[in-house]
């Protein structure tokens, strides 16, 4: 793989100044954004007062703890306009989710909050190995979804050439692979393996690709899936993250040269850690769930905004900011089996550890009398397709599946392409047990 670290000329100085520094201009942003907060939005003035806390009771960055949660529900109890701290007029762009579980969750956003999230790509994207002049291919959807615009304004700040692809056309992602010769990809991890097996349908070799850098998010994945990338395109895969109500991706960001954890920008958020149960903040190497207070937004901004993904903070290595562990899952995605917790990303890493599968997967949930039961859809790779190669993979997966998580698991392997592709986010569980 092409080296990518970056030479000290190519940082921004807030990427490696001191831990104090940090603190202090954070400490000085949290007690405006807790000002700007409980001044304009007012659900923050009526929980901040029911909880007997005032922006001026902020005097250091651990006070943080004693202000309340914000809630995703809060957005749609919300909806559309209500958490906007400023006036309509001033928000030029809206972005939402879709919705599938209730009312969207809608967020807006300034002049200023967008060239923040522009500065925010970019750095993230220099992280990744990207470079002004060079090329790169955006597969991320565009619409309400902030993806495809997030990641398309990152690109155009970092000064390198955008391709607005989009999600879809899977063929056409490749073919224009091929012939523009980007230099990086930004999409989903699970829609890249579309784009390799559309390759190898094409009979390119993906290796022979141009691409240097993957810049996958917008949903968990290992780095047994990392590895499979990089092998299969000679090339870096690097983790980017973000969430609407936050900002969008480009809120914490791998460094090419190390790939140990997601350096989250501390300059525009605050992280925390709590435990998902009791809400108690942890100490930094602990697990628990990812909290953000928002310190530069000024459209929407978010305090002790409850992510439900899972990890754990960490030491600075490449850049002095802080870094969150790779997202292990979410607690509103955990899946509990017989009062055991189960996560995807659990049964991803057994897939990518069993020879003569293929990548893709789909877990069922069902009633087996009165039993919660669970059942894994995964296909065999065209080598291992026939009878009696399936059936060893799933004898095989089977027992990787009970050793690691102490629950019996039906699975299936079909024929390559039986399982479903996305062209997006992949969905990975589907819950039939109301039906049972």
């Amino acid at each position: 793989m092409k080296d990518l670290s970056p030479k000290p000329s190519d940082l921004e100085p807030i990427e490696v100044a001191s831990l104090d520094e940090i603190q202090a201009l954070q400490l000085k942003r949290m007690k405006w954004s807790l000002r700007h907060a409980y001044d304009n939005v007012a659900m923050y003035k009526t929980r901040f007062d029911a909880a007997g806390v005032h922006p001026d009771d902020l005097n250091s960055l651990a006070d943080i703890a004693k202000f309340p949660f914000t809630y995703k529900d809060d957005l749609r109890d919300n909806y559309p306009f209500g958490l906007l701290a400023v006036p309509r007029s001033e928000i030029i762009r809206f972005h939402a989710s879709s919705g599938t579980t209730g009312k969207s969750t809608v967020v807006g956003y300034t002049k200023g909050d967008i060239d923040n999230w522009a500065d925010l790509g970019a750095r993230s994207l220099r992280a990744s190995g990207l470079r002004k002049g060079d090329m790169v291919h955006n597969a991320y959807g565009y619409g309400l979804f902030t993806g495809g615009l997030g990641a398309h304004y990152a690109i155009e700040r970092l000064g390198a050439t955008v391709v607005p692809m989009g999600g879809g056309q899977t063929e056409k992602q490749v073919t224009l692979i091929n012939d523009f010769r980007p230099d990086g990809i930004m999409v989903t991890p699970s829609y890249m393996l579309n784009i390799l097996e559309a390759f190898h349908k094409a009979g390119l070799d993906p290796r022979e690709s141009s691409l240097s850098v993957g810049i996958f998010g917008a949903e968990p994945w290992t780095n047994a899936m990392r590895e499979e990338v990089e092998a299969a395109f000679d090339m870096h895969a690097v983790d980017i993250y973000g969430l609407s109500e936050i900002m969008g991706p480009g809120v914490a960001n791998e460094c090419v040269e190390t790939k140990d954890g997601l350096h989250i920008w501390e300059d525009h958020f605050y992280p925390e850690i709590i435990n998902p149960e009791t809400g108690e903040v942890v100490e930094d190497g602990q697990p628990g769930e990812l909290v953000f207070t928002t310190l530069t937004k000024q459209g929407l901004p978010m305090i002790r905004y409850r992510t439900r993904d899972l990890s754990r903070l960490l030491p600075g290595t490449a850049r002095s900011m802080r870094r969150m562990e790779k997202i292990t899952g979410r607690s509103d995605d955990m899946i509990i089996l017989r009062g055991v917790n189960v996560f995807p990303t659990q049964i991803e890493e057994q897939v990518m550890a069993t020879g003569g599968l293929a990548p893709y997967y789909q877990i069922e949930l069902y009633k087996s009398g009165r039993m919660d039961a669970m059942r894994v859809l995964v296909e065999a790779t065209p080598k291992a397709a026939g009878a009696a190669s399936k059936a060893a993979a799933e004898r095989m997966l089977s027992k990787r599946i009970k050793d690691m998580v102490g629950v019996s698991t039906e699975v299936i392997v079909g024929d390559p392409g039986t399982v479903a592709r996305s062209l997006g986010k992949a969905v990975r569980v589907i819950d039939n047990r109301a039906r049972g």
